[in-house]
């Protein structure tokens, strides 16, 4: 019962989020804004896939049904859209490249495991496993909300100093996790490295510096999508301190320093490691 509670609460702030954000939003011949079609196409995506999932018994296809479902948001606002100007076609790009590099490495990670482990006791639950399925609607919605929300604006403005300087976020960003991805990745198949923690690299000055990038990455789509939005719109701008929250405090770092501490806790080379490296942004111990 709580699971369905918090699955309707979810699609609920979704909902709202997509209201808000279509004030001033290009609506559809029948007066339906943009925005919360699309929006409603996000959560139902992930419904849809839910139902054979949870039948199979399997989260495989989990990672790979967000990022298609960012780039099917991305792709009909941009046929929806009335009129596509610099910042429409640059917004819908950020989403499109971001999505298929993340959603082309977390289905390729699943397949090597044969499973995620997140899921073990989740997908047991057709309420619990469903709550996951729609709070991933919801992640889209939030996520990508600034940079819908600006693609479907009435509002068009040039890309100015601070459109051009979110490109710039936006790249580093999507560089940092790139790289940050891609040490991981080649430290975990070196087989000596087996039961060890990377400690090298963009390691070495963050212990979670692909979740850095995540959060530069939508800051510069938000600092992008900031001048063709107004009003309730300026509300789909929370995207990424909602993301800085979430990795900070909620399902991201949290867990993860919970699972390392539990390998490695004790281990005089891992806790110089702690002690020596920030959480997130190299500088501090924040």
């Amino acid at each position: 019962m709580k699971s369905l509670v918090l699955a309707a609460l979810a699609t609920v702030l979704g909902l709202l989020l997509a209201l808000a954000g279509s004030d001033g939003g290009q609506q559809l011949s029948g007066g339906m804004p943009v925005l919360l079609l699309l929006v409603l196409v996000a959560f139902g995506i992930n419904w849809v896939v839910y139902v054979p999932s949870f039948l199979a018994q399997t989260e495989r296809y989990f990672d790979l049904t967000g990022s298609l479902t960012f780039q099917l948001v991305a792709v009909l606002a941009l046929v929806l859209a009335e009129e596509r100007d610099a910042r429409t076609w640059i917004l819908a790009g950020m989403v499109l490249v971001w999505a298929l590099r993340l959603g082309i490495f977390l289905f390729r990670r699943v397949v090597r495991a044969g499973k995620d482990g997140r899921f073990d006791e989740l997908k047991k639950s057709w309420s619990r496993f469903l709550l996951v399925w729609t709070t991933q609607g919801l992640w889209v919605t939030f996520t990508a909300g600034a940079a819908l929300a600006a693609i479907t604006s009435a509002t068009k403005t040039p890309l100015g100093l601070l459109g051009y300087a979110g490109i710039l976020v936006w790249l580093a960003g999507i560089t940092v996790e790139s790289v940050a991805d891609a040490q991981k990745s080649a430290f975990k198949a070196d087989t000596a490295n087996e039961g060890d923690f990377i400690s090298s690299g963009l390691w070495s000055v963050s212990r979670h510096p692909n979740y850095v990038g995540e959060i530069l990455l939508w800051t510069g789509v938000a600092m992008l999508a900031a001048a063709a939005l107004s009003g309730w719109q300026l509300v789909t701008l929370v995207s990424p301190v909602l993301i800085y929250l979430l990795l900070r405090f909620g399902s991201g770092v949290p867990a993860l320093e919970r699972r390392a501490d539990d390998k490695w806790g004790g281990r005089s080379d891992y806790e110089a490691y702690k002690q020596r490296t920030p959480v997130l942004f190299p500088v501090g111990k924040g």
